[in-house]
């Protein structure tokens, strides 16, 4: 527990010194890095190795791609690129048949997929709402994301440890319990609450944020942070259940006590597209 708490210490610390960069391409290449540890993690889950670099090395530049498609030229090499990386992959399992295994290709890049929707959905919010206007409130609702997903996971963790009776699913994952999930939820929301009230109050006292926090805003985040538990624990459980079927306990060990990229962010995966979705429909109906 102590090697674990002081690691949640120190990947807060760093994630504090990278939102600092949060209006630099400093930023968008941490993500993008962060993004291709994961899809490495997922690479050797999957059995491959220093043979079959080549199906990881054509993942880099597609990801940095994505990940800094900041201006229309770059966008409009993604549809072309994605055709290359698409076809690159058919070739390879033909010309590799009697030695590339069709499902662990299958599985790395459909998996390598969620990673980088994943992240990608917190650029989308750095573009959906640029600093020039809107200066920080994207770093809120990224904050949120991180919010629901490791504070759902906490409250999960220490319900379950007090009231866990029924499990929720004991094959994939034997430790999460139903009243573990319940917590998670009302967790999740709680503190999605917590932070829109310190949002609001700097709202009100720094033009920095340019959202007035209103009511409604409170409704929605509290139903975001249920729906987001929810998609948090599935991310989890999707994530364990790669695990047990490659026959790993974690995808790495980048965080002492805690495993790899993948074992910390899998809660995050599908709270993040979410999240992105809801801010552009529900926060600031950008058309």
């Amino acid at each position: 527990m102590k090697t674990r708490v002081i690691t949640a210490i120190v990947g807060l610390a760093v994630l504090a010194v990278v939102l600092a960069f949060f209006n630099t391409v400093l930023f968008d290449l941490v993500l993008a890095g962060i993004c291709l540890l994961g899809m490495h993690e997922v690479f050797g889950a999957m059995g491959f190795g220093k043979k079959q670099w080549y199906l990881f090395a054509a993942a880099v530049p597609y990801t940095l791609l994505v990940m800094l498609s900041s201006s229309a030229a770059v966008r409009a090499l993604l549809l072309p690129a994605s055709f290359l990386v698409v076809l690159f992959y058919n070739i390879c399992l033909i010309a590799s048949h009697s030695t590339l295994d069709f499902g662990k290709l299958a599985g790395y890049v459909y998996f390598s997929g969620v990673i980088l929707f994943c992240f990608y959905s917190l650029i989308h919010l750095k573009r959906m709402l640029p600093f020039d206007t809107f200066q920080y409130d994207a770093i809120y609702f990224i904050l949120l994301i991180l919010c629901f997903a490791w504070g759902g996971d906490t409250f999960a963790y220490f319900a379950g440890r007090a009231f866990g009776k029924h499990k929720l699913a004991p094959i994939v994952s034997p430790n999460k319990t139903v009243e573990g999930a319940i917590g998670g939820i009302c967790g999740s929301m709680l503190i999605g609450v917590i932070a829109t009230v310190i949002y609001g109050m700097l709202s009100g006292r720094y033009a920095a944020f340019t959202v007035e926090v209103t009511v409604r805003h409170y409704l929605v985040v509290v139903g975001m942070g249920a729906i987001a538990s929810v998609l948090g624990i599935l991310g989890d459980l999707f994530a364990s259940a790669v695990k047990r079927q490659v026959g790993i306990k974690d995808y790495g060990t980048i965080f002492p006590g805690h495993g790899g990229i993948l074992d910390r962010f899998d809660s995050v995966m599908f709270i993040a597209p979410f999240v992105s979705i809801v801010v552009r429909y529900f926060f600031y109906f950008i058309r």
